[in-house]
This record gives structure tokens, C-alpha cells and sequence, in this order.
């Protein structure tokens, strides 16, 4: 068994697996991150042209693009499609994108 901090991930963004550095599990098939937003965090409108990213809210409450997400609910975002978060609490994801390509978030 490998036991790894996930404090050591965090400074990238919460990702821990994926087609990057340092990673659990290097792959190009996907990513994974524990991601960490706080109450009216700013975070810019962007999309993926390659990857579609699959998010699972654990904890909060946001709007995308206009649609409330709440505890326990999961959001796919397509690749192409660009969203616009705004966070009403502090929130919890589990963020899955695939496949696992470096560079490829466009702000609008």
C-alpha cells in the first residue's frame, strides 16, 4: 500500500491523477481532483475544446451558467461548452476529465 498527503497535491489545483506532474497515477485516459472553492471565489468562464469533465458536488451550492447544482448532484460539462461558475457556498467536488490533456482550458 502507498499512502500519499493530499496537501501535496493541492498546489496543483487538487489534481492527483492524471497526464502531469506530480501525479498517484500518470495516465493520458483521464484526470481526478479533489477541488476546493470558497463562497463568491471569482473563477473566469472557460471550456475544454478536447476534454468533458464530469464534476460531482459533495459539499455546496453553485450556479453554472444559471442552473443551481446542490449537494449530492453531478454536472457534466461537454467539451466545447463554457461555463461560468458562481459559487453561493463553500464547495466540494470530485472532478473527473477525460481524457487527460495538458493545456487544454480556454478562458472566453
Amino acid at each position: 500500500m502507498k499512502v500519499f498527503d493530499s496537501k501535496n497535491f493541492m498546489e496543483k489545483g487538487g489534481w492527483f491523477v492524471g497526464d502531469f506532474e506530480p501525479t498517484i497515477l500518470k495516465t493520458s485516459d483521464f484526470e481526478v481532483a479533489y477541488k476546493l472553492h470558497y463562497k463568491n471565489e471569482d473563477w473566469p468562464k472557460h471550456h475544454h475544446k478536447i476534454s468533458t469533465e464530469i464534476n460531482f458536488l459533495i459539499r455546496g451550492k453553485m450556479l453554472i451558467n444559471d442552473i443551481l447544482i446542490q449537494t449530492g448532484e453531478i454536472f457534466v460539462i461537454e467539451k466545447n461548452e463554457s461555463v461560468k461558475p458562481k459559487f453561493l457556498e463553500d464547495c466540494e467536488l470530485i472532478v473527473i476529465k477525460t481524457p487527460s490533456v495538458k493545456n487544454d482550458k480556454y478562458n472566453d
